[in-house]
């Protein structure tokens, strides 16, 4: 009887167990116990069930579906749909579907994209390469509503551009600060890929200030994981908090032209920075320093004057009568620090240059023999044709072979003759030795020194004949290695030579 009380008791207790946790089990045809969650089925919403849905109502209204069209001509017929997209042809390489050729024709060219309301008033944020050579442009909401819209200005540099369509009091989002976007933040980018309608998909910040892409003249990606396809091209790329801080621009893909989980949008810092002066002078600027960069490596920090591995950008050519030659600054100056950020890449350090206003006082720290210093530059204008720092040229020279064998291991060297600077094309005021001959295996060649350079400087030290190019160098500066200033196709470069044991 004890035992059969105790059993019913425990049987009691185990219901009441159950019903004070709201689970009910109930029994199916085929007698298979299923729990049910009645005590926060009613509940639903209030449970801890993560989710961006409110993020999300209140950020896509204000995400647009951009299409556009232009007159073309043509050998072929156009695909229709994804293929339209200017995105799938700019970041893929024009590698289309074949098709069967047809005789040149006139036809008009669909494109598709996507746009952020960034004012009630109807100015909306989009990619250059969404609307390039549009006659027309019409903007799309997702409730089927749809706008001509009117082109305000573009910046083919940035891929930036600005249309507005005749509208008020329409859903807008935040403009972020996008300096602020930091690696493993979770972000949302809103648009219309292949023309499927308003998508939302999900990822986190994968880096920030990628460049060095050949997408663009002056790049400062925010690089994503977050699923980008055609017709993304100008949507958004917002925060958690439901901000913008990016807009949509470009992946790299494999050759099934698919998004491959590495997106990149143009930081909405620049992009409201090209947008403003759009809106304020019908045109966009960009800063202009007037030097030649060089990236220093930890490895090269010694030779350069810096601390064991300190880095950042030196300068190896300066523009006469450019902003930066009007501040004083100098070859073989290490910019490290603009407006008292630091810098250590060179790419990022000309993005930043370059999305700064023309006439802005840009303050640079640098160190120079060693000692630090700052500079202040009123950034000029760059032209269509220049960067914040530029590159060097391609070297197309040759010198003939002969000169003297250097003090460099493998470099045969000559000084400048009238003849020599005929034919390499060296201007009356460079002075130096031409390298007339490299050894391919030796450790010149391999930095980069080339037959036909013309070296002016080593170790920081002006060289203008064979004699003090040798003297120069057996002296070193103890750094381990031997630096080079070089000229070559009218622009300079430094090079880092290792020292031979």
């Amino acid at each position: 009887m004890k035992g059969q009380i105790r059993l019913s008791t425990a049987i009691l207790l185990v219901l009441v167990a159950l019903l004070t946790g709201g689970l009910v089990m109930s029994y199916n045809r085929h007698n298979i116990p299923v729990f049910v969650d009645t005590a926060h089925a009613a509940g639903y919403e209030q449970g801890p069930l993560v989710s961006f849905a409110p993020i999300v109502k209140r950020a896509a209204p204000a995400v647009v579906n951009i299409s556009s069209s232009k007159l073309v001509k043509t050998r072929g017929s156009q695909m229709p749909g994804m293929f339209d997209d200017p995105f799938f042809r700019q970041f893929f390489g024009g590698r289309m579907p074949q098709q069967q050729q047809q005789q040149p024709r006139t036809e008009r060219s669909q494109s598709l994209g996507s746009g952020v309301i960034v004012s009630p008033d109807g100015y909306i944020l989009t990619n250059n390469h969404v609307i390039d050579g549009a006659t027309e442009i019409k903007v799309s909401f997702s409730d089927k509503r749809e706008y001509p819209a009117k082109l305000i200005g573009t910046d083919p540099l940035t891929d930036v551009a600005v249309i507005k369509i005749s509208e008020h009091n329409l859903p807008t989002l935040t403009l972020s600060d996008s300096s602020h976007a930091q690696i493993g933040d979770v972000v949302l980018a809103i648009g219309d890929p292949f023309g499927l309608g308003g998508t939302v998909t999900m990822g986190i910040v994968s880096a920030t200030g990628r460049s060095g892409l050949g997408i663009e003249r002056f790049e400062d990606f925010i690089q994503t994981d977050a699923p980008i396809n055609p017709g993304n091209s100008g949507g958004a790329l917002i925060n958690t908090r439901g901000e913008l801080i990016g807009i949509n621009t470009a992946i790299l893909a494999g050759n099934s032209g698919g998004n491959q989980g590495i997106g990149f949008a143009i930081p909405v810092n620049m992009a409201r920075n090209v947008m403003d002066q759009i809106l304020k002078t019908g045109k966009a600027a960009h800063g202009f320093l007037g030097i030649t960069l060089h990236q220093v490596t930890s490895n090269e920090s010694k030779a350069f004057g810096l601390p064991a591995n300190r880095t950042g950008v030196a300068i190896s050519d300066v523009t006469p009568n450019s902003p930066a030659a009007k501040a004083g600054l100098q070859a073989g100056d290490v910019v490290v620090a603009l407006d008292g950020q630091p810098v250590d890449d060179l790419q990022v350090f000309r993005g930043k240059v370059a999305t700064m206003t023309p006439g802005t006082v840009a303050k640079l720290g640098i160190v120079r023999d060693g000692k630090d210093m700052d500079v202040s530059v009123t950034l000029g204008t760059a032209s269509n044709d220049q960067t914040a720092g530029g590159n060097p040229g391609d070297n197309d020279n040759s010198a003939p072979n002969g000169g003297m064998k250097g003090a460099l291991p493998g470099v045969s060297i000559q000084g400048l003759n009238s003849e020599l600077r005929q034919q390499l094309q060296v201007p009356e005021a460079t002075q130096g030795v031409v390298v007339t001959d490299v050894d391919t295996d030796s450790a010149a060649a391999q930095a980069g020194l080339e037959q036909g350079d013309v070296i002016v400087q080593v170790n920081h030290k002006k060289v203008t004949n064979a004699e003090q190019f040798n003297s120069a160098v057996r002296q070193g500066d103890g750094s381990g290695s031997t630096l080079l200033l070089v000229r070559r196709s009218g622009g300079s470069i430094f090079l880092v030579i290792p020292t031979s044991k």
